[in-house]
């Protein structure tokens, strides 16, 4: 089947390098804590092709959710 891709086709839009999650997070996080959190298995997932390292959209969006303050009045 040839054609134009669905559009739930993944592009190269949908995943972001360590430098381009670090800008996501305008700085606020380094190199080294990304790579800490990978080897601690704490931070956004990722996945791996040969030496690089790339994130998903989805996956950043799901931590920025995960990881999101709810403040509340207190009574």
């Amino acid at each position: 089947m040839t054609g134009a891709p669905s559009s739930s086709a993944l592009t190269e839009d949908d995943f972001f390098t360590e430098e381009e999650v670090i800008a996501r997070y305008r700085g606020t996080i380094s190199l080294g804590t990304l790579r800490n959190w990978r080897s601690q298995r704490i931070g956004p997932t990722y996945q791996k092709v040969g030496k690089t390292v790339l994130y998903r959209r989805a996956a950043l969006i799901a931590w920025d959710s995960k990881n999101t303050v709810v403040c509340t009045k207190a009574s």
